[in-house]
């Protein structure tokens, strides 16, 4: 197995045991045969290329700019790999300052051998539960691998897995040519994004840092964080405490001056993800025939999860959230679309000021009248 990065299984996570983990416990995929799986591969590949054409010139963004942004269709396992490397280099600070602050006495290495086997077989077990799950994924954070390129400068790569949209697809009984250009759709929206809006990728990459600044980095804290929110979640809060019903781990494990980066955050990923479903909707009837049934059996196997444990761990997961950051985003996008143009829109990637708050995400008229108010006579 590739290692992911040097000395990957020392300090805080053992990475090179999470992607094991991931890998020994994920599903195995749809039944294909290797001529099969050629043919989906290359397929996606062409509508990838396609759709990059089509979501430009519906947008309107990144109509002149070029970029170096890999795609790649990977498997499962190699979804697995791609993102414990993004992992790996978005945590390194916080995990660094962790590493400092526990010490390195015998004792404490010791113990932090354990522990980081013990988090890396967790990040696995969560990893083989989501690697089932993700049709696509534009990896905004994504170092150069020697089996998994990326942009030059820190750029990203797009990353489409195909047994999970050949699995989807049969699942929904919906037409595989339409569904995997769909989909495409959707993803190349996201790599439109940051490859057309520069300073998007710098700013998240800020906001996740300062969150991650803020975060205790006492090992013993943090793990007493956790296990109160898993209580919390499980039902158990210990009494006397409240507020905390129907909150994911995510929201519950935070400071307040984490509390006011995450609304900002939210209030970024709801647009990013409303303005790729309205991309991929409005590009739809044009180029997939049968968008309109493809969008409600796909909304339907949304909102009603695989099973009771599907639905239990999103809800720890805070996938719930996104689901509603895709419900959300969307409407922010329309709404605004509605009232000034596509021009109009396309304001809110001027600057980071110009992105809407979380409060502007549900009530888009707001954003409307802060960017593009009439300067008084």
């Amino acid at each position: 197995m590739t290692s992911i990065g040097g000395a990957a299984s020392s300090g805080m996570v053992d990475w090179n045991l999470a992607v094991a983990t991931a890998t020994r416990l994920m599903r195995p995929g749809p039944d294909v045969s290797r001529d099969e799986a050629r043919a989906v591969v290359a397929e996606l590949r062409r509508h990838a290329q396609a759709s990059e054409e089509h979501v430009r010139g519906f947008t309107g963004l990144g109509t002149e700019e070029t970029h170096d942004t890999p795609l790649l269709v990977v498997d499962r396992p190699g979804w697995v790999r791609a993102n414990v490397a993004g992992f790996r280099e978005l945590l390194r600070p916080l995990l660094d300052k962790m590493q400092e602050r526990r010490g390195t006495g015998p004792g404490n290495a010791v113990l932090g051998a354990v522990g980081g086997k013990v988090t890396g077989v967790e990040l696995g077990m969560l990893l083989s539960f989501l690697a089932s799950r993700v049709l696509g994924q534009y990896e905004t954070f994504a170092p150069a691998t020697r089996d998994l390129p990326a942009g030059a400068n820190g750029g990203g790569r797009l990353l489409l897995v195909a047994p999970n949209i050949v699995h989807v697809e049969r699942e929904l009984d919906v037409e595989p040519h339409d569904f995997r250009l769909w989909v495409t759709l959707h993803e190349e929206t996201h790599r439109t994004q940051f490859t057309a809006v520069p300073w998007l990728r710098d700013h998240l990459e800020g906001e996740i840092q300062s969150f991650l600044e803020e975060t205790d980095v006492d090992p013993m804290t943090v793990l007493e964080r956790v296990r109160e929110a898993a209580q919390s979640l499980a039902g158990g809060r210990p009494e006397g405490e409240e507020g905390d019903e129907g909150r994911s781990l995510v929201e519950v494990v935070q400071t307040p001056a984490q509390r006011e980066i995450l609304g900002r955050l939210t209030a970024v990923m709801s647009l990013l993800e409303g303005h790729a479903d309205f991309v991929m909707d409005g590009v739809g009837p044009e180029v997939v025939p049968s968008v309109a049934e493809i969008r409600e059996k796909f909304q339907q196997r949304r909102a009603k999860g695989a099973s009771r444990l599907d639905m239990a761990l999103r809800k720890l997961l805070g996938l719930d959230a996104k689901l509603r950051q895709y419900r959300d985003g969307e409407r922010f996008v329309r709404a605004v679309v509605d009232e000034v143009g596509m021009d109009g829109f396309n304001r809110v990637w001027t600057s980071p000021n110009t992105l809407p708050t979380k409060a502007e995400i549900a009530k888009p008229a707001d954003w409307v009248t802060r960017v593009h108010r009439k300067p008084e006579a």
